[in-house]
């Protein structure tokens, strides 16, 4: 199987965000307000990005084989969706999607479908791995994950990571990380991020300060945050 790339393994569509956000021209703080009219598609960052990793994982898209059936394109998105995130199939066992190129032109044409079969905003909120936020991280903790997050990406196994400021509410977020690039300095790495699905994120961990690092988006300042990876064994 070829390797993630972006836009090719990503979705088409985006997970909105129920506000809007800004910087308070005097304290410089991060404010935000509820979105007008409401958006129909939110709170779902955890479970596009775990999307991303079973596809990748678990179909293979074959652009030259006949068009399915719709209800045979349900069928075979339920399989897909219903394999285990935290494991790499074995690629003769990969569910095939004839007539199509890739993720990226798969869930264009069928966004509806996968928005149905993928599962509910409440996903992202009692992802297993949330536990883990509420204990303390050290710097060299961080190190470690940063270090083995890019081993991972090396694997290619289209890591999800896990990013926030808790106990702050500032951000509190998942991307997939596809590509890195180590300096002395730093490990530089490229996301694909589910509220902007166009864009590649970069994403850093400095190793003088022994901190990861998010830049501004929509819907944060940027800065530090903290990080660690889930859909990735039991526990998380």
């Amino acid at each position: 199987m070829q390797r993630f790339s972006h836009p090719r393994d990503t979705l088409a569509y985006a997970n909105e965000t129920v506000w809007t956000y800004g910087r308070d021209p005097v304290t410089g703080r991060q404010v935000h307000q509820k979105r007008v009219p409401e958006p129909d598609y939110t709170l779902r960052c955890f479970v596009l990005a775990r999307v991303v990793k079973q596809f990748h994982h678990h179909a293979r898209f074959d652009p030259a084989g006949a068009a399915l059936p719709a209800e045979e394109i349900a069928r075979r998105t339920l399989e897909v969706l219903r394999r285990n995130p935290r494991a790499r199939g074995d690629d003769r066992q990969r569910v095939v999607l004839p007539g199509f190129a890739d993720l990226r032109e798969f869930s264009r044409r069928h966004e509806a479908l996968l928005k149905r079969a993928a599962g509910g905003a409440w996903q992202s909120y009692f992802q297993r791995g949330h536990w883990r936020m509420l204990f303390p991280f050290s710097r060299t903790s961080q190190e470690r994950e940063a270090e083995r997050l890019a081993a991972e990406v090396r694997a290619d196994t289209a890591p999800v990571v896990h990013a926030f400021t808790f106990p702050a509410l500032t951000v509190n977020h998942a991307i997939v990380l596809h590509a890195v690039t180590e300096t002395a300095a730093a490990l530089q790495f490229l996301a694909y991020d589910p509220n902007a699905p166009d864009e590649v994120l970069e994403f850093a961990f400095d190793r003088r300060r022994r901190e990861f690092l998010l830049p501004p988006t929509a819907y944060f300042l940027g800065g530090p945050v903290t990080a660690y990876e889930v859909f990735r064994n039991f526990w998380r």
